[in-house]
């Protein structure tokens, strides 16, 4: 097919969004075909830039990467002269497809269960896959991201999705890829009056029991599902003993408590990052950091235990009185000189999420190398959540998870022109397209 023709077809696509499922601002992605993006730089991420070379995907994967990689005789062509190829970002902190557009009404937000232990809570279950977030997040070159549960003490299960597809199937990459436990927060959180006076409230040592009891609970349960495992092997050994009584909330954790499944734990301050890694040791739990604004602070410890942080909190005003005024601008530089691992997320939900290239854009005007602050964003987080041999990089066998730009993808002014999420053609249309198209010639 010639570039001319190739170039009809994605305006086609773009067009599609006006056919498109009523209501829905999520255009559906085209076919898995045969592509070759020719003449484009291409950053690699994990090996050296290509100044002028061609990425062939067929299948859904990245095919032959190059300066001379062979277009098929099938391929349509994409003529990239002038413009980038960068692998897709992803997210690793996200609620995408779990909450909408806040219109007071509660059935839109299906971020947390009720009660305080929902191991067996499935993030993929209340996706929507229609959500105005979705395709505003996309167009930015943000192709796949974490999307997680919240509330409670044991949350549930964490997904990792693309953001293209007309069902959570379609979407779906890793239905369960994490577990999320919020440990109860220790002491005052030092974030102003209203913080304070509640501390006022209640006694110091009240508030420790409490803590006290609830971490003895996380601990019972884990302890609990270590034990429903090695039943459930045992009775699989010999069928000659009891067989064990069926328990889906235990039956969610046994990944987490063998190892199998990583465990994120959302904690900005220090004291709460400390425990959180403390107690993932004393359980046997590996465990992956969410906020981590006052990570540089120890910093040696998360290197020494090898504790992996999901920064997000960047773009946030400093917490206390007395920090500079870049304390979290910064913060992503000096873990990384530190020798942490690290990724960067957004810091938010759902509808900001489209933003991450930004906050890696500043991480990286504050003292993180640039080529450090993409792979924050591309290749780390697909390491940190165990992902790096199908995500993070242009390489042939992955999945074509890639956005073509005229610029830079951290800076704020750049344009994706091309956009292919598991090697699908994916229109560049939104909400944010559909307001403008509405109201751009109103008097």
């Amino acid at each position: 097919m010639t570039t001319c023709r190739v170039s009809l077809f994605l305006l086609a696509l773009v067009s599609s969004r006006a056919t498109a499922q009523l209501g829905s601002f999520n255009p559906a992605p085209g076919p898995q075909g045969t592509y070759a993006i020719r003449n484009a730089r291409i950053v690699t991420v994990s090996g050296p830039e290509i100044a002028r070379g061609t990425v062939v995907i067929s299948g859904g994967k990245i095919q032959a990467v190059g300066a001379d990689a062979v277009v098929p005789a099938n391929a349509q062509v994409i003529d990239a002269t002038g413009l980038t190829v960068y692998p897709g970002m992803m997210d690793g902190g996200t609620s995408m497809g779990l909450s909408e557009i806040g219109l007071g009404a509660a059935a839109t937000v299906d971020v947390a269960e009720i009660g305080s232990f929902n191991p067996n809570a499935q993030a993929v279950y209340g996706l929507n896959p229609h959500s105005a977030h979705i395709a505003v997040t996309r167009v930015v070159g943000i192709t796949h991201v974490i999307s997680m549960p919240s509330g409670g003490l044991v949350s549930g299960q964490a997904a990792l999705i693309n953001l293209a597809g007309w069902t959570p199937p379609e979407m779906t990459v890793v239905p369960r890829i994490a577990l999320v436990i919020n440990l109860p927060r220790s002491g005052f959180a030092g974030r102003g009056f209203a913080a304070f006076a509640a501390q006022q409230q209640a006694s110091t040592s009240d508030a420790q029991r409490s803590r006290e009891r609830q971490l003895d609970s996380i601990r019972t349960i884990l302890r609990d599902a270590e034990a429903y495992g090695k039943a459930i092997d045992a009775y699989a050994r010999d069928k000659s003993l009891p067989r064990p009584s069926q328990d889906v909330v235990l039956a969610a954790l046994v990944p987490a408590v063998r190892g199998q499944m990583p465990v994120v734990f959302p904690a900005d301050r220090a004291s709460d990052i400390r425990a959180a890694v403390n107690f993932a040791q004393e359980l046997k739990l590996k465990p992956i950091i969410l906020g981590g604004g006052d990570a540089a602070q120890v910093a040696t410890l998360l290197r020494d235990r090898n504790v992996p942080v999901i920064l997000g909190g960047i773009m946030r005003l400093p917490s206390r009185e007395d920090d500079p005024y870049d304390a979290n601008f910064s913060v992503a530089s000096k873990i990384a000189q530190a020798g942490v691992r690290f990724a960067i997320a957004s810091g938010d939900d759902g509808a900001e999420v489209r933003n991450l290239p930004y906050v890696a854009g500043m991480s990286a005007a504050f003292g993180l190398p640039k080529a450090e602050a993409l792979k924050a964003v591309t290749l780390y987080p697909a390491q940190i959540y165990g992902v790096a041999d199908r995500f993070g990089s242009i390489e042939p066998g992955k999945v074509a998870n890639l956005v073509v730009t005229d610029g830079d993808i951290l800076e704020a002014r750049t344009n994706t022109k091309y956009l292919f999420i598991d090697g699908r053609p994916v229109p560049l249309g939104s909400k944010h397209v559909e307001l403008y198209e509405t109201f751009k010639d109103r008097k």
